[in-house]
């Protein structure tokens, strides 16, 4: 999982005394002006650059005394604006993305989570608070949202392709399936031969042919396939030359009559990646899309439109879209996570401005719902129920109202946002 490319931020000029000093920082990042706000799209690093030029250019009309200066800024810098988000992706994220979590916190903010984590596992549907907290008073509020932001956005993108599922290992086994599988979160449950795995599906899916591949060549159990005896090592194989590049797929040393690298410079065993462009054709490490993205979503589903002239905050001036889709209950299929058993079909309402780019949107939509990308089938992160029609990995707004973390509006940045998911799956 790389870190953000391409990002946008919204900046109201009205919170700007020196209109003339806001436009001389803008000029050199191409803004596009939508109403009272300019919208720049670049790099996580050049925008961390712009905001603190924006900072310096709303500190100028801060009194001149070092004492008013010092109580202003102090004022500004609380209180910090809270995001509710679940419990068991922001313990993935801690646990597996520490280092763009850093990245996004940098030198100047700390991070705090309340209440801690040990209800995740018995209750999936739990929330916690996650609040940026500024290590100086000096740090005005343009940042303090800036970096809020950021981390919207990074656990969105991060929520929409984790999947949680449970497998059955030896009581010892699940440290060598972590050592294997380091992209997944194995944590042991209540049941001595049960763990609760968290990652992305791919890495889910390779983990279940492991076990399914061990289960068959053993003659044993799941629960007995790994690390009984002390021979057995479930941990990749290593040869002595340092020099030897690893599959980030199956973890082991890529032998090079069996190496295919991809136009995107990252490369992997020919059979490993034929498997995982047979799920998905983009590349596992950096998600660049090779080919017609085709998706896991249910046969025999509906996406149906209404419209009405309500609002929705933000859009003042336009009406609202309505999407309805409906998928019926069904049987599951090889490309689903246990075919042959029942799943739950699901009913869902989303909304868009019905405005140009709203509209535009919706289209775009239509297109990924024709290539059944929007839902797939696996387990809840809401509710923690298994075998259900789920959202994919294209973000919706399923309320009118809350802000991002409710999945609701006013959400300025959202409809480039999910332009931009849709654009890496090929649709434009």
């Amino acid at each position: 999982m790389e870190f953000f490319k391409d990002i946008t931020i919204t900046i109201d000029e009205a919170d700007f005394k020196d209109h003339g000093g806001l436009m001389k920082v803008l000029q050199s990042h191409r803004p596009k002006k939508k109403g009272s706000c300019y919208q720049v799209r670049g790099a996580y690093e050049e925008l961390e650059h712009l905001s603190i030029e924006l900072s310096a250019v709303r500190g100028q009309y801060i009194p001149t005394t070092g004492a008013q200066i010092s109580h202003q800024y102090e004022q500004a810098s609380t209180p910090v604006k809270s995001v509710d988000v679940y419990a068991v992706v922001m313990l993935y994220i801690e646990q597996r993305c520490a280092e763009q979590l850093n990245k996004i916190c940098g030198n100047t903010f700390s991070i705090e989570i309340q209440p801690c984590h040990g209800t995740v596992h018995n209750n999936p549907s739990s929330t916690v608070q996650v609040t940026f907290r500024p290590r100086h008073s000096s740090i005005h509020p343009v940042r303090a949202d800036f970096v809020r932001q950021q981390f919207i956005t990074f656990y969105q993108r991060t929520a929409s392709d984790l999947q949680v599922t449970s497998v059955f290992v030896s009581p010892h086994g699940h440290k060598d399936l972590q050592k294997r599988f380091p992209h997944l979160l194995i944590s042991p449950s209540h049941d001595r031969y049960e763990v609760t795995v968290t990652g992305p599906f791919v890495h889910i899916v390779k983990l279940k042919e492991f076990l399914l591949k061990n289960t068959k060549s053993s003659g044993t159990c799941p629960s007995k396939c790994l690390a009984d005896t002390p021979n057995s090592t479930a941990g990749p194989s290593h040869s002595n030359n340092p020099e030897e590049e690893s599959c980030p797929i199956c973890m082991e040393p890529i032998l090079p009559m069996k190496k295919r690298t991809l136009q995107c410079k990252h490369s992997f065993c020919r059979d490993c990646l034929t498997q995982a462009f047979d799920y998905k054709p983009v590349c596992p490490t950096c998600g660049k899309l090779y080919g017609i993205l085709k998706g896991t979503q249910p046969d025999g589903g509906k996406m149906n439109v209404t419209k009405n002239s309500s609002s929705l905050p933000g859009y003042e001036k336009y009406g609202t879209i309505i999407i309805h889709y409906d998928i019926p209950s069904g049987i599951q299929k090889e490309e689903h996570p246990n075919p042959g058993q029942p799943y739950e079909g699901a009913s869902r309402k989303a909304y868009l401005p019905d405005s140009p780019d709203g509209r535009s949107i919706l289209i775009l939509l239509r297109q990924a719902f024709d290539q059944r990308l929007i839902f797939t089938v696996g387990r809840s992160t809401t509710s923690g129920r298994n075998n259900i029609v789920t959202w994919n990995d294209i973000h919706h707004k399923t309320s009118t109202h809350g802000g991002p973390t409710h999945y609701g509006y006013p959400d300025p940045d959202y409809l480039s946002r999910v332009r931009d998911e849709l654009t890496v799956k090929g649709i434009k």
